[in-house]
């Protein structure tokens, strides 16, 4: 498949009731691994990539050196690749403009693009989120790619009282409608963990609502019932991976 139509896939696969499974990546071995095991589309996580150089998440993997890992993974597998682009590594939507340029450079055909303030504060005001989105969407469609612009909300993340994650609610969809007009593809919700409250995020948006999978979280098949289309697992794969490493080092004395 080119790229375009690896793209085109890539969109096709986020269906409502029969999500899209994504174990997330962080490197070109562990994509081969997750490609060979049947996966038909992958996606880094940020956090894993980073960790796995040795640095922190939070952008603090330089961008040289993600669009590098990036490339290497495009280049080392035949399914869609989406790449966990954090806030863009910038704030200004000309900032933004060169950077998701360099990620459809490497082969990736999405982003994941959260609207928290790296390195700061609380959360991009949404219409200031909305304009970086569509700042995003333009880039792809100047290099007559459709990228999938994934549009991350932290709301609930930032808010680890899930009792109040219902209140978090209408701030939620609204970011949703604002992000969906300025050319969003889907809508991630990570930290919504509540059953009943995925299912009213699902039916209040036309976006293909993502949730990141945790040990709190509703099972598959109950994720799926809520009208999820896209699943994530976020740092999780790495953590496995990490611990069985350390473990079979440990039973070597």
């Amino acid at each position: 498949m080119t790229q375009i139509e690896k793209a085109h896939y890539f969109a096709s696969l986020h269906k409502a009731g029969d999500p899209l499974i994504l174990y997330n990546i962080w490197d070109a071995g562990s994509a081969q691994v997750i490609e060979k095991a049947g996966a038909n589309a992958l996606a880094t996580g940020s956090w894993s990539v980073a960790a796995a150089q040795g640095y922190a998440d939070g952008e603090a993997l330089p961008l040289d050196f993600l669009v590098q890992i990036a490339a290497r993974i495009a280049a080392s597998v035949d399914v869609p690749l989406s790449i966990d682009f954090e806030g863009g590594y910038g704030v200004a939507t000309d900032v933004l403009v060169r950077n998701v340029a360099r990620i459809i450079e490497t082969g990736a055909i999405g982003i994941n693009f959260e609207d928290q303030v790296v390195g700061g504060e609380g959360l991009h005001p949404p219409d200031v989120q909305a304009n970086r989105i569509e700042a995003a969407r333009l880039t792809g469609e100047h290099a007559h790619m459709p990228l999938f612009i994934n549009a991350r909300t932290d709301l609930f993340l930032k808010e680890k009282d899930v009792t109040k994650h219902a209140s978090l609610m209408p701030q939620a969809k609204s970011r949703a409608k604002l992000y969906q007009q300025a050319g969003a593809n889907g809508y991630f919700v990570p930290g919504l963990v509540d059953q009943s409250l995925i299912a009213e995020m699902c039916a209040s948006t036309d976006l293909p609502v993502n949730v990141l999978k945790k040990d709190t979280s509703p099972s598959l098949a109950q994720l799926a019932a809520a009208g999820v289309a896209r699943i994530s697992y976020g740092p999780c794969p790495y953590f496995a991976a990490m611990e069985d490493l350390k473990n079979r080092f440990m039973g070597l004395a």
